[in-house]
């Protein structure tokens, strides 16, 4: 294998196949291909690559088996595992999924389509390694809890996807990819577990209420409301830059502390854009990207990073304002309780016109109803 380059073991019992395989990712990567399930745990007795792709139908030990058994190994346990198969149906793609396989490639394959997906969840791997590495320093203790909470969040989230994700690929792409990012914000800082999934409800609430009230009609019916929600939960991705301590720390921030954290909105935008730079598909990172920035603007000015002020914020962070604002207020912090349904609510109400957008307080205080269901649920 080459210095300084990733693994990737190709697993398929048609000659043609690996043939296509190798073409697309040899230039790139050291490419071993084995012919058979048996062969491939035999080779990861001796050597762990960065990704497997693994055909399904095998005659013997075909994908679905030889991948539960990296599951029953904690050294291949984490091997990131993309499946080949001809098969299309649902049914096979949740099987596969609930097994702990990261994605799903469809036979036969485009060159270019297999070498961006090899691409995509090498990096995802790669963030992945080094976010578990950070909070293994800080929280040895706990380190195990967290990888089943990861583990765990990793099924739900592949269920999620194969019971929403009606589209082929390319939005499936999009799921796996939002998804696993806000996955890797969330397990850093501990304090808001639960809150990406809580505030892309809350939205989706604000969101139907826009749209039966005709309330900002024109702009709403523009928007791809599942790639909306879709992207939400991509509103804090620049937390990424914010150091742990700051995060997870016990008490209030300084002044210098809330400073650094204000500056997760504008980089979040920066990794978006970057994301943005590698893909045709540019409609749900706009989303994502207005999301990130602006979810921390406020209708007066006085918000961050820019200091818009009223319709000069986009309508998309005005939504993302109240139901983030809601569920830090319902959210206890080791320096504060949680606070109750009605005094967030009261909160809210009295900050229409300063804080937030007053046609969407009217919104919200019609549907507070179904917020609180939320919180209390999740």
């Amino acid at each position: 294998m080459g210095m300084g380059r990733k693994a990737i073991y190709l697993v398929d019992d048609d000659l043609t196949n690996l043939t296509v395989g190798i073409d697309a990712i040899e230039e790139y990567y050291d490419v071993l291909t084995l012919s058979s399930g048996e062969l491939l745990l035999q080779m990861l007795e001796k050597n762990i690559p960065d990704l497997i792709l693994l055909d399904v139908e095998m005659p013997g030990m075909d994908g679905y088996e030889a991948l539960a058994a990296m599951k029953a190994n904690p050294l291949t346990a984490g091997i990131p595992v993309i499946f080949l198969t001809a098969k299309s149906d649902g049914t096979s793609e949740l099987k596969g999924l609930t097994l702990g396989a990261v994605d799903y490639i469809t036979k036969p394959f485009s060159e270019p389509l297999l070498l961006k997906r090899v691409e995509m969840h090498l990096l995802m791997e790669s963030q992945r390694r080094t976010l578990e590495d950070q909070t293994r320093k800080l929280e040895a203790q706990t380190h195990e809890l967290r990888l089943q909470k990861l583990e765990l969040t990793r099924l739900n989230t592949n269920l999620q996807e194969i019971v929403e994700d009606k589209t082929r690929t390319v939005v499936e792409l999009q799921d796996a990819l939002l998804k696993t990012m806000a996955q890797l914000v969330e397990c850093r800082d501990d304090i808001t577990g639960g809150h990406i999934e809580r505030t892309r409800r809350y939205l989706g609430v604000l969101l139907d209420a826009l749209q039966r009230s005709g309330v900002y009609a024109e702009e709403v019916s523009a928007w791809d409301i599942k790639l909306v929600l879709q992207s939400a939960q991509l509103h804090d991705i620049g937390k990424i830059v914010v150091k742990d301590g700051i995060l997870n720390k016990p008490d209030r921030l300084t002044d210098a502390e809330f400073e650094e954290i204000k500056g997760h909105a504008a980089f979040g935008g920066t990794v978006i854009e970057k994301i943005k730079e590698s893909t045709s598909e540019q409609a749900f990172l706009e989303y994502a990207k207005i999301f990130a920035v602006t979810h921390h603007e406020k209708w007066d000015g006085s918000g961050y990073p820019a200091g818009l002020k009223g319709n000069e914020i986009p309508l998309l962070g005005r939504l993302m304002a109240i139901a983030d604002v809601y569920d830090a207020l319902r959210s206890a912090r080791p320096y504060k309780e949680a606070y109750p349904h009605e005094e967030s609510v009261s909160i809210i109400s009295a900050g229409s016109g300063t804080h937030f957008d007053p046609a969407l307080v009217g919104l919200f205080l019609s549907v507070a109803d179904e917020f609180a269901a939320i919180a209390g649920e999740l």
